[in-house]
Order: structure tokens, then C-alpha cells, then sequence
């Protein structure tokens, strides 16, 4: 049995705990980063959407993602249909079109995911972390007297590994490997289900056009998002069309639990073999890679931070309800956790009281913003298919970047208090009107 001794242990080798082990190292501490997989990101199970405002801040290379700068939303009947951008979003209103589409001038993303989860770990190994690959943690380890965490139990190459260390960070993801081990959590009840190919497609039209004609529409569906609603897609969720190069795209769904219990990979591949929607505009499809993931969908309903223990990323259920992603939550949140845990050994206290600062943090950031989200996604889930081609209305009326912070879960209370007493349509104020009354808890 091979024994190590750290300052931090960090378990998961994926966004959220490279941000922490990258964070961790910076400020002074011997980290190791404990990955289950051969090498980091070698499953994919997200679609890797983000918004480039996190992409800037945190400086991710640009080989590392694509651009979007169109959004295309398909009701049930794809009757909802309001174009918005830049140049007219305020006068804009073409209801009698097919579909809804809001340009917005390179805001959002989809990121390379394999690219930037190794390029996240490689920064914290040049601080000095070191990265444990193809390792399991099976169990922790606890000081006999204290009964506090001081480690885990890990595999590999079939022989057991000890890590030691003054503070855990569980990175592990949706399992929660640490935190369940620790009993200290339960399984999340709600959650989201999604399955995803990675393919390489051709483009189609229905009309014939000049050779020019086509480069312009394959460009421009090269930085378009759609999204796709209602019964017909997917019956507690979404499907989705997110390019990530030229001529290859993420097709997927995603499935609410426990409100479905439809097979997201079953009903993907009758998309796709029916070629619904705007699936039949992308001509040949030709599969190069699956991908399968689960994401929280409870909320903030988790304690998370215990003593010589921080739960990041999924561990901690932060995740955007609305479309379902939280990378930037996980790097944000990462580093700090890092930081946290960093200065609390510097302290040589490491209990929750200290770690408490970390939960003090996200909090602030992000508790109001995910509870009215919440309250979103929960009339979401309830929208018939005719309402929901209603819905793609009311949100259409909004300008590119009030829907960018729509979208994003970032509802400023200002801006929301403007939007719910001002906006020209009353659809809109009523929508964010609940969103106040969430974020004052009346």
C-alpha cells in the first residue's frame, strides 16, 4: 500500500477541481488532484456550453471554443417567432414567422470540452499540483480520535493508494464520491439527463441557392444555437443543436427526473432518425462521438462545507436551472474554494466555521439567482405545447442582452425590478414580477 501526504486533497479532475487544485497551489499548498478516468476529460458527459464573459475573465484559449452568436428557439408548433438584434431589438416584431432568433454579437459559447478541461488541469499542475490519473477514491479516511476526514482511500492499477491531507475538496461531480462516503449528503432527487452525439453534418437546404449563398447560411448556422421545446422534443426538458466547429455539432436532449422517465438516448435517436425540426437542416448526419451526462437539478439544498471538508462544482448542486450548465460556476467557485482552503491551514484552522467563508461566497453570488431560476424552470416544466409557443413570445420581447441575462440566470435586481414595472409588454412584467417575489421569498 502506497501512502501520500498533502496539504490539500482535491478528488475530480474536472473544471471544478482543477480551478480548486490550480487555486490551492497558487497560494502555497501541496495539492495532489485525484482523476478516476485515464487522463483528464477522458469520457465527455457535457455539451460544454458557457458565455464568454467567464471565458474572457478566466482567459481559456481560443482553440478551445466557438462562438455563438445567434440564438434559435423552435416551439412545439414553431409558432413563436420574433426576431431580435443588435440593430432593432427594440422595434422588432415579426410575429408571423416560423421561427424566434436572437442575435447577439459573440456572448455565448461551446467549448472544446476535452481542450479546456486539460488546459484547466495543466495550469494547476505548472502551480505545482500534481495530478493522480486512472486513481478511484473509494472511501475516506478518519482520524480515530476526532473522527474528522484526514483522507481517502483510493485504487490504482488494482493497489490501494492512502492520500492524506488537512482538507478534502470533493470535485467528484454528480456522485459525490467524498461527501456520500462522509454521509453527509444525500442522492439529489431532482436532476437532469442528457444525451448527446457529437457529428459531423453537411447542411441542407430546402430551397436552392447560389454557392455563395450556402457559405453565408453554413457560416452563420457555425455560430447558432437552437433549442428546441415542448412535447415534441422533449417531454420535461429540451433538445439542442450547438455547433462547435465547422460542419460539427452536439445534437442532444435532455431529460428532467424524476418528471420524465422517457430515455433521453432513445428519444434522441428518433430525432434524429425523423429529422424533427431544424435537424433535417443539417443534412447527413455522420456520429463521431456519444455522450451521456447527469447534472443536479435540486438547487442549493446542500450544506457544503463540513470540517476538513469543501464541496465544488456538482458536488455542491451548482448548476444553472434554466439550460442546465455550470462551468463557470464550477471554475469560479473552484478557485475560490481553493483559496478558502488555502488560508484556513495558514490559520491552522480548518474547521466549518473557517470553510464557512467559501459558502459565504457562492451565497452572495449566486443563492437569489438560482432560486428564481428555479421558479422558471418549474413553469417550464408545466407549459403545454401551446404555451409553451407563448412563452418563446414573451421572451423574444426582450433585448439581445436582457435575454443573455435571462438565459444566464442573472437576474439583477434592478434591472429585474426595471423590466417588471416598465417593459412595454405585459407579458414580460408579469414574468419578471415572479421572479422578484422569488427573490424577496414572499
Amino acid at each position: 500500500m502506497t501512502k501520500y501526504e498533502f496539504d490539500i486533497i482535491v478528488v475530480g479532475g474536472g473544471p471544478a477541481g482543477s480551478s480548486a487544485a490550480y487555486s490551492a497551489a497558487k497560494n502555497g499548498m501541496s495539492v495532489a488532484l485525484i482523476e478516476k478516468e485515464e487522463c483528464i476529460a477522458q469520457t465527455v458527459r457535457t455539451s460544454g456550453v458557457t458565455w464568454m464573459d467567464e471565458i474572457q475573465k478566466y482567459k481559456i484559449p481560443k482553440d478551445c471554443y466557438n462562438i455563438i452568436n445567434n440564438f434559435e428557439f423552435y416551439s412545439p408548433n414553431n409558432m413563436a417567432s420574433i426576431t431580435i438584434s443588435n440593430d432593432n431589438s427594440d422595434t422588432n416584431d415579426n410575429s408571423d414567422q416560423s421561427s424566434s432568433t436572437i442575435t447577439v454579437a459573440g456572448l455565448a459559447a461551446v467549448l472544446d470540452v476535452r481542450k479546456t478541461y486539460r488546459w484547466l488541469a495543466a495550469q494547476a499542475q505548472r502551480q505545482g499540483a500534481k495530478i493522480f490519473v486512472d486513481t478511484t477514491v473509494q472511501h475516506i479516511i478518519k482520524d480515530a480520535t476526532t473522527n474528522k476526514i484526514i483522507g481517502v482511500k483510493a485504487v490504482s492499477n488494482k493497489k490501494e493508494v492512502q492520500f492524506y491531507g488537512k482538507i478534502i475538496i470533493d470535485a467528484s461531480g454528480f456522485q459525490s464520491i467524498v461527501a456520500r462516503s462522509a454521509k453527509v449528503v444525500k442522492p439529489w432527487k431532482k436532476f437532469g439527463v442528457g444525451a448527446e452525439y457529437e457529428a459531423q453534418v453537411e447542411y441542407s437546404s430546402a430551397v436552392e441557392s447560389s454557392s455563395q449563398q450556402q457559405q453565408q447560411q453554413q457560416q452563420q448556422q457555425q455560430h447558432t444555437w437552437q433549442l428546441m421545446v415542448g412535447q415534441k422534443y422533449s417531454p420535461a426538458g429540451y433538445a439542442w443543436i450547438f455547433p462547435l466547429a465547422k460542419n460539427i455539432v452536439r445534437i442532444g436532449v435532455g431529460i428532467g427526473k424524476p418528471n420524465s422517465t422517457v430515455d433521453p438516448t432513445q428519444l434522441l435517436n428518433q430525432l434524429i432518425k425523423n429529422k424533427k425540426g431544424p435537424i433535417k437542416k443539417l443534412g447527413k448526419i455522420k456520429p463521431i462521438e456519444f455522450h451521456y451526462g447527469l447534472i443536479p437539478n435540486d438547487g442549493l439544498v446542500r450544506q457544503t462545507v463540513f470540517d476538513n471538508l469543501i464541496l465544488v462544482g456538482d458536488s455542491a448542486g451548482h448548476a444553472n436551472p434554466l439550460v442546465l450548465e455550470g462551468i463557470r460556476y464550477a471554475i469560479k467557485f473552484g478557485r475560490v474554494a481553493g483559496e478558502v482552503a488555502a488560508n484556513a491551514i495558514k490559520q491552522k484552522d480548518t474547521t466549518a466555521k473557517t470553510l464557512q467563508q467559501y459558502q459565504k461566497i457562492w451565497k452572495k453570488e449566486i443563492e437569489s439567482k438560482i432560486k428564481s431560476a428555479g421558479r422558471i424552470q418549474d413553469r417550464w416544466m408545466s407549459l403545454t405545447d401551446k404555451q409553451w409557443d407563448q412563452e418563446i413570445q414573451i421572451i423574444s420581447h426582450l433585448t439581445p442582452q436582457q435575454f443573455i441575462d435571462f438565459i444566464k440566470a442573472d437576474f439583477g435586481l434592478s434591472d429585474t425590478v426595471k423590466l417588471a414595472v416598465t417593459h412595454p409588454k405585459l407579458a414580460v412584467r408579469q414574468l419578471f414580477s415572479m421572479i422578484i417575489t422569488q427573490k424577496h421569498g414572499t
